[in-house]
């Protein structure tokens, strides 16, 4: 049986106790979140930036078993692909540069990646030296560039040429069609686009200045989206 007096000591023991841990200070609450504020190159890659649609020009009609779908490519990283591995998506076909005027067109191409991506559609770039030498890196280079500086998500293909005696086969076929206009024959700048329907029968053409975020290619793009 304990004592009165070490009764009384092991209470004043647990109060000291007791009144030691409320002095103890509070943990410390998790910190919030840092708040991200996108920049001017981000910010132009959201979707919610981009315009309604407006009237698409008419496409060209192909042969859906144009021989560009099984021609051999390489993707940036090295391995190999070809443009059938995207059939039944839409695809944007575009030759693309890291220091041309037009390079920032990155932004909305990565801006139609992400909203119309879950959808049914690709962009697939096409790096080329061929105007003004302006890609003039390496794949590596390439690579970083676009990741870092427009946090490109779609595929890129390893260095082409689209014009000359070393157009790449793609290219001889895509070169060959019309645009709106009636132009046809080789790309004219860094940019130029190509608007493959999903079911690989029509291909729109846009002159490399029509930015990607034009309500005329957003439109193509979404009659382009399997049905």
């Amino acid at each position: 049986m304990v004592q009165p007096m070490k009764r009384i000591a092991l209470v004043a023991t647990v109060l000291a106790a007791s009144a030691c841990a409320k002095k103890e200070p509070p943990a410390p609450k998790d910190p919030a979140p840092p708040q991200v504020v996108q920049g001017p190159t981000a910010a132009k890659a959201d979707p919610v930036n981009l315009p309604p649609a407006g009237t698409a020009p008419p496409p060209v009609t192909v042969d859906k078993e144009i021989p560009m779908w099984n021609v051999a490519l390489k993707t940036l990283q090295g391995k190999d692909a070809k443009l059938a591995d995207f059939k039944g998506k839409a695809l944007m076909l575009v030759n693309v540069a890291s220091k041309c005027g037009l390079t920032p067109q990155y932004s909305t191409l990565e801006a139609l990646q992400k909203k119309y991506g879950p959808k049914g559609f690709t962009v697939v770039g096409f790096p080329c030296n061929q105007f003004g030498g302006q890609e003039p890196g390496s794949a590596q280079d390439i690579e970083e560039f676009c990741s870092t500086t427009y946090g490109v998500t779609f595929p890129m293909m390893e260095k082409v040429d689209v014009n000359g005696t070393g157009r790449h086969e793609i290219y001889k076929e895509l070169t060959a069609l019309a645009d709106a206009k009636g132009y046809t024959g080789d790309i004219r700048w860094n940019f130029e686009k190509f608007v493959v329907s999903a079911d690989g029968t029509k291909i729109t053409r846009f002159h490399p200045q029509t930015t990607p975020d034009d309500p005329t290619v957003i439109a193509a793009v979404e009659a382009a989206l399997p049905k």
